[in-house]
């Protein structure tokens, strides 16, 4: 039997934060719960089964901690909160949601927008060693350049090392022009962009100057030890199994390291392992080191970029 329940929203700002653009959000919560939702002014109104609505009420209200603080919902969020529901993790979501990593630049605040995000950072804060692992768009770089900088910041490291693998489709740094930073430079570009946001171009120019920050090919970190640091490796799947051991050991004392890839976009030649798979294998399961493993839920870029993943995820379980 039908039935239908009434949820008044408190203003426009909040209404509008809940329902997304053209009540995008109506759509998603109707796919996820069998109910109707139908937007009347102020007046929701949720109309199918007792467990439907109730369902639909669970998840509207786990996140009015977010819609009626001014952040808008969008499919990031209702996906958590359906995940949450199912898995019974509403007090990981509740700590999340109160979650502000740090304030950039222009005093606007960064959060974590997915469980995966929150456990990823949390890992970080708590290794001295963390491996971010998944696909395209999960905040993995941009994340652990937030905490480096914060690192640098607060005075717990003193400099900060930028370094990847120089493959890239086929490519390698001898084939770009320029000097060393001119050719790393592009390979580095999402690393520079997180660092932007928190600290003028002048600043940042600066502490490159002085060393503070280092940004080098991964080949560059042989032979070094690297003390009171933070470590950022990005790319870590086009690794050789060789470079990927050279780096781990040379982290040093007072050190934090943190090393992204996605095994789904592995540029060395067919006949090579990826180092990253290596590490994974070799390592799992070692004190001290945490590894994080995002998944297509944890896409935080335009919904469709999450549907992309989530197709291509699908075709690699099938394919023998």
């Amino acid at each position: 039997m039908a039935e239908t329940l009434t949820i008044h929203l408190p203003d426009i700002p909040s209404t509008l934060n809940l329902i997304g653009p053209n009540e995008e959000n109506l759509r998603l919560l109707e796919d996820q719960t069998g109910a109707q939702l139908v937007l009347r002014g102020q007046d929701l109104l949720i109309a199918g089964t007792e467990a439907q609505i109730k369902l639909s009420q669970q998840i509207i209200g786990s996140l009015e901690n977010l819609w009626q603080r001014g952040r808008q919902i969008g499919n990031v969020e209702l996906n958590n909160a359906w995940d949450a529901l199912n898995s019974g993790q509403m007090e990981e979501l509740r700590q999340l949601q109160r979650s502000v990593i740090a304030l950039n630049r222009r005093s606007e605040p960064v959060y974590t927008r997915t469980l995966g995000q929150w456990r990823y950072v949390q890992a970080i804060r708590s290794h001295d060693l963390t491996f971010g692992i998944g696909p395209a768009g999960t905040g993995k770089t941009y994340l652990a350049a937030v905490l480096a900088v914060i690192a640098l910041q607060e005075k717990r490291v003193e400099r900060l090392i930028l370094t990847r693998p120089a493959v890239e489709a086929g490519e390698r740094l001898g084939f770009l022009p320029g000097d060393l930073q001119a050719k790393v430079s592009p390979y580095l570009r999402p690393l520079y962009d997180a660092l932007y946001d928190f600290m003028e171009p002048e600043r940042m120019a600066l502490l490159m100057d002085k060393g503070t920050i280092e940004v080098a090919p991964l080949a560059y970190m042989r032979g070094r030890t690297l003390s009171n640091a933070f470590v950022i490796l990005d790319e870590a799947q086009n690794t050789t199994g060789e470079q990927m051991k050279m780096l781990l050991t040379r982290l040093g004392n007072s050190s934090k390291m943190v090393i992204t890839g996605d095994p789904s976009q592995i540029d060395l030649p067919s006949t090579m392992r990826s180092g990253l798979d290596v590490a994974r294998r070799v390592l799992k399961g070692v004190r001290g080191i945490a590894f994080c493993e995002f998944a297509s839920s944890d896409v935080v870029r335009h919904p469709l970029v999450q549907r992309i993943v989530a197709a291509y995820e699908r075709m690699s379980e099938a394919t023998p």
